[in-house]
């Protein structure tokens, strides 16, 4: 199993991107998918998870309501949209996958097995 996360970069606060995360070996539809991410110095959050066959969806407090989690089954990739970037949201992120379909959410890094390489997401001021 492979996952590729791509689409960090630069940004200025108040802007978006759009991070996506590819699967080989795994499909997404039998799966749950997680976003995370790890500022320097910090521990690795959580942000967002979903099991896309169960329509299970979660938010973190620091991102609800600025990020999206979407999945494309066709293209085995999930998507984390991300508006109104602050600073603090400067960090690696990282998808991961579990295999598995069920309505538990999956909240926790330990629940996955599964993860990306990361991508470098950074937010000017």
């Amino acid at each position: 199993v492979q996952l590729q996360a791509f689409g960090g970069g630069l940004v200025q606060a108040g802007g978006s991107l759009r991070l996506s995360c590819v699967a080989s070996g795994i499909t997404f539809d039998e799966a749950s998918i997680g976003w995370f991410r790890q500022a320097p110095g910090k521990e690795r959050e959580g942000l967002s998870c979903m099991t896309p066959s169960e329509g299970v969806i979660r938010y973190a407090d620091s991102v609800k309501g600025r990020f999206t989690i979407s999945s494309d089954n066709a293209k085995n990739t999930v998507y984390l949209q991300m508006a109104s970037l602050k600073p603090e949201d400067t960090a690696v992120y990282y998808c991961a996958a579990v295999r598995g379909i069920d309505t538990v959410v999956k909240e926790a890094a330990t629940d996955y097995d599964y993860w990306g390489q990361g991508t470098l997401v950074t937010v000017s001021s």
